[in-house]
């Protein structure tokens, strides 16, 4: 009979009050993972290096483990156990076992969605992980394994107790900019990665799961200052030479550790969006790190991606592999994708004072910039993640890009000639709205601009003219990271377009 998880609701506001909260949960295990474990322990023809395979299919399961081994050897002279054979050696089989009794067993579609999402990525790391460094850094195999599989595992009993502000923290330092400093003060009281560095301390994790914290916390200069390096990845020489000058920074970069970082950092920005800023800048990182271009750091992300979402992905979870543009004769990871999660109250509660703004009489706006941007604002309240608004010049031949939220920043500089797109002809001529979805996405994309296609990974896109006194002047172009749309978000989303409408109505009409 399966365990009752321990899942505490009270929210702590200090470092100490968090890392006794979590390091008290107990995080459930699949059903399905626990018996094969049990089975192979009971089975005398089974190695440990056996049953350590078994364990890693559930990642709960191995840091329980892991930890148990380490909480055993604190305080001797033996150095914390790093991976999981060696834990499972520390404790052996019996006491092992008895670990496996006390901990909570649920069939894998009980344990809470929020925390096997958070297990997903920390497993998508782990892959992007081995198709990066594995040959490269063959010998330091096992710590790049077990330090990505490891370094977020402090947030997966905050997604048990407290996915809320995990979601709140997403949509507001992610989605809409704001200063994750600011925005963890208010949710947690203190900074989110001083509560997994303390959690990663006092159990002892792997020394690179540390590392990482640490650099994150206390390095960003150093971090900064090789950004602006791999960001000229163009001009790989230059790189090199500018690498060369400054030695510690050198030395800094290619630490062996960093790769648990790396892979994390490439896991986890991708469920935004591929695109997004700041995937973007992990790959920077990756290319200059290993010294490859970033074509093939791209090739190899996709890549691994897909390979993940093979082993990892399940049908109520959002994987970014289901995001990907597939070649022809690709077999899609699922047959039915979920849609995107309808957005929560307190988002709506958000996107309605948004629309507020915009239908205030008389209008608040000075000029159109300061419209677009409450109008770019509002769609990306109503759970658009990816966001482009295209203004018509006075001769409706050209589309200049006015705002955009989720996408790369030369997105900002596109221009398109209507005369080369019949979609944007038939959204210019007047009122309309067009829905990309699987069905018709090969029709419609191969009418669409390449530049403005290839900003919009995925095969799920809306596209929207608005109107005023009569005229179409603009083009929302959004979508939800390009995977199937909330349908609650689509409606909120035809509600923006006629909040933007009516705002602009008032704005040409100010002072008559």
């Amino acid at each position: 009979m399966a365990n009752e998880t321990n899942v505490p609701t009270a929210k702590p506001t200090t470092v100490e009050g968090w890392v006794k909260l979590l390091d008290g949960v107990r995080l459930p295990v699949p059903q399905a993972s626990h018996d094969l474990v049990c089975n192979a322990i009971g089975d005398n023809r089974r190695s440990l290096r056996d049953i350590a395979d078994l364990m890693q299919d559930s990642p709960a399961l191995a840091l329980s483990v892991i930890r148990e081994a380490n909480r055993h050897t604190h305080g001797s002279m033996t150095t914390p156990a790093e991976n999981l054979e060696v834990a499972i050696n520390r404790l052996g089989l019996k006491r092992t076992q008895e670990l496996l009794a006390r901990l909570p067993v649920e069939p894998q579609a009980g344990i809470p969605k929020a925390l096997r999402q958070m297990q997903m990525i920390s497993q998508h790391a782990t892959q992007q992980a081995k198709g990066f460094f594995a040959s490269r850094l063959a010998r330091l195999w096992q710590d790049i394994h077990w330090g990505s599989l490891l370094f977020l595992s402090p947030l997966w009993p905050l997604a048990l107790t407290h996915p809320q502000l995990l979601e709140d923290w997403e949509l507001r330092v992610i989605h809409k900019g704001e200063s994750a400093r600011k925005v963890e003060k208010q949710l947690f009281g203190v900074r989110l990665l001083e509560i997994c560095q303390a959690l990663v301390e006092i159990w002892h994790l792997p020394i690179w799961v540390l590392q990482g914290y640490r650099l994150l916390l206390c390095e960003q200069r150093e971090l900064v200052k090789v950004l602006r390096i791999a960001r000229d990845s163009e001009h790989p020489l230059r790189q090199q030479n500018r690498l060369d000058d400054d030695p510690t920074l050198r030395r800094w970069l290619n630490q062996p550790a960093n790769t648990v970082l790396l892979a994390n950092g490439l896991a986890l920005s991708a469920q935004q969006a591929w695109d997004s800023p700041h995937s973007e800048r992990w790959q920077y990182l990756t290319s200059l790190y290993l010294q490859i271009p970033m074509h093939e750091v791209q090739q190899q992300l996709h890549q691994q991606a897909a390979n993940s979402a093979r082993h990892h992905a399940m049908p109520d979870l959002w994987h970014p592999a289901e995001s990907l543009i597939w070649p022809c004769g690709t077999k899609r990871i699922h047959t039915r994708l979920l849609p995107a999660a309808a957005p929560t109250a307190e988002d709506l509660a958000k996107w309605r004072r948004q629309c507020a703004e915009l239908l205030h009489e008389p209008s608040r706006f000075t000029n159109a910039m300061h419209l677009t941007i409450a109008a770019r604002d509002a769609l990306v309240a109503c759970g658009m993640r990816r966001v482009m608004i295209l203004m018509a010049d006075r001769t409706q031949t050209n589309l200049r890009v006015h705002q955009t939220a989720g996408l790369p920043q030369e997105a900002a500089g596109l221009n398109f000639a209507v005369s080369q797109s019949s979609v944007l002809q038939r959204l210019l001529a007047q009122q309309a709205q067009v829905r990309l979805t699987p069905a018709n996405n090969g029709q419609f994309s191969a009418l669409l601009p390449n530049s403005l296609r290839s900003q919009f990974s995925g095969e799920h896109l809306l596209l929207r003219s608005l109107v005023n006194n009569g005229r179409v002047i603009m083009i929302v172009v959004a979508d939800q990271a390009g995977g199937p749309f909330s349908e609650l978000c689509v409606q909120a989303f035809g509600k923006t377009a006629q909040c933007i409408e009516k705002a602009l109505h008032s704005f040409s009409h100010r002072g008559r």
